[in-house]
């Protein structure tokens, strides 16, 4: 008997269901429960204790057993795997794409010679996502400006133009009436308002906004696309502004990696980070992109006298390159710069503030009238200025300059670092040259950076308007009291008259 029992046992136990559970443990669950509630109709609520039992064991295996979220190493990877594979047949119509995207490999061995770059792998990956970016976009150029670093994560940045016909939208400028400074309670009819609460007319007007330069010229003659990986979707920075450009020269901010991160500083920057990151591209750009001397000429066939001739440049036909020997020279004649220069007022084309339209004048038929300051226009250097112009950096030299290859020169190029914006590099060979930018986004400082203070507080109306009169004594306030009894008196008395 004893055998048999055991075997049954082993048998209960052995016998499991979908779940992992044994006969013998649920039998014994179930007569646990009957033995713990001790129910008076038990038979009838076995079938019911062992339902709910299963049930119950069910729920909480299925809130272990949940699917676990896609690592983000493994998402990076599915879209690089995407981007890897090629076809074996390249179809025609994407040789010009071919063509469209520069060499990004090639470019960075040069600049490898001279410890700089991102490691082949990444300018690989890099190439590969340009690739990507001009079959999504309508491009006529394309470029990799370089690679800012943030706190949480960085920026691979690309420099573009659109083909003709396909230019991006321009963003419209927020602010209304409130920015140009109208009043709301002007239109309130001045007839209808008590004198006594007429408040004192506002002569504070807030200064003209700058309008921002078009696509295609100044600051905004490039759009630029950002991503934190190759392999993952580009975004379109917006346009630079001029207000953004003025504060951004009086801040010094690490960018986080988050576009969509506000900017915390003062003064307040008008914007969160992507437009500080398009304001610091065009900052850096229009300091530290250089070329050889001859690469770049003014067109022949523009008018001289034309000022907007001179802000674009197109690329020599006979230029053969620069021997090495002028590229090396210290005070750097045989580089120029071809960013345009911006002015204090964050644009590259000035533009007179002072300049006033009809609304504007009709509002101040009414003011008093001032004698108008005749306002300077700012100049800044003119493009393809030699390099030997720019000003040192605290007693040092603005470039550094030095050669890729010091073993054999005539497979060398030459390679200039810029000392006011640690990680803009350029180098040329031959008709071969190339910009790029690698680091945080931030101008050298030798001194610890301390925030602009905030200005004084300002007086609210004028003094000679405000006068304050002493409390009464208490004797006064008696005699006023009196004074007002006889007057409702004589008024009472008048009015009883009046009636008879």
């Amino acid at each position: 008997m004893a055998t048999d029992f055991d075997a049954a046992k082993a048998y209960l136990m052995q016998a499991q269901g979908a779940a992992g559970v044994s006969v013998y443990d649920h039998l014994s669950d179930v007569l646990s429960k009957l033995l713990s509630e001790k129910p008076e109709n038990a038979v009838e609520l076995l079938e019911n204790i062992s339902y709910e039992l299963k049930a119950d064991r069910f729920a909480a295996e299925s809130n272990i057993r949940e699917q676990p979220e896609t690592a983000d190493g493994v998402i990076l990877a599915q879209a690089q795997e995407k981007m890897l594979k090629h076809e074996t047949e390249v179809p025609e119509e994407d040789e010009a794409t071919e063509e469209l995207v520069p060499n990004v490999p090639q470019l960075a061995e040069y600049f490898e010679g001279a410890d700089i770059g991102l490691g082949r792998e990444e300018s690989f990956r890099i190439f590969l996502a340009l690739k990507k970016l001009t079959e999504d976009q309508p491009l006529k150029t394309v470029s990799f400006w370089g690679k800012v670093f943030g706190l949480e994560g960085n920026y691979l940045i690309a420099e573009a133009e659109f083909r003709e016909g396909e230019e991006p939208q321009p963003v419209e400028e927020e602010g209304g009436d409130e920015l140009n400074g109208e009043d709301n309670e002007e239109a309130l009819d001045e007839e209808e308002q008590d004198p006594r609460d007429k408040l004192p007319k506002n002569k504070y007007r807030p200064p003209p906004i700058i309008p921002a330069e078009e696509y295609g010229s100044g600051v905004n003659k490039k759009v630029y696309f950002v991503c934190d990986e190759p392999g993952k979707p580009w975004v379109m920075l917006p346009h630079a502004t001029p207000q953004q450009l003025v504060v951004a020269r009086q801040i010094r901010k690490l960018f986080t990696g988050r576009l969509d991160a506000a900017v915390v500083s003062y003064p307040p920057f008008p914007g969160t980070e992507a437009e500080l990151l398009r304001a610091q591209i065009a900052r850096i750009s229009a300091g530290t992109h250089v070329s050889p001397l001859g690469l770049y000429t003014f067109d022949e066939m523009e008018d001289d006298d034309d000022e907007e001739a001179r802000d674009k440049y197109v690329l020599a036909d006979d230029f053969e390159g620069k021997p090495l020997s002028e590229l090396l020279v210290p005070d750097l004649s045989g580089w120029v710069h071809h960013g345009q220069y911006i002015l204090p007022q964050g644009r590259c084309k000035w533009i007179n503030p002072g300049i006033k339209g009809d609304e504007d004048e009709d509002q101040e038929d009414d003011e008093e009238e001032e004698e108008e300051e005749e306002i300077e226009a700012e100049e800044g250097a003119p493009l393809l200025t030699p390099l030997q112009n720019d000003e040192d950096v605290d007693g040092h030299p603005a470039w550094s300059v030095r050669l890729t290859n010091t073993a054999h020169t005539a497979y060398a190029a030459v390679c200039i670092s810029s000392n006011r914006w640690p990680g803009a590099h350029a180098f040329a060979v031959n008709t071969t040259f190339a910009n790029v930018y690698i680091g945080w986004g931030t101008k050298y400082s030798s001194e610890p950076f301390s925030p602009a203070l905030p200005p004084m507080v300002q007086q609210e109306y004028g003094l000679e308007d405000i006068f304050e009169s002493n409390d009464p004594t208490r004797q006064e306030e008696e005699d006023f009291e009196a004074m007002e009894a006889q007057d409702d008196e004589r008024d009472m008395g008048s009015e009883d008259d009046d009636e008879e």
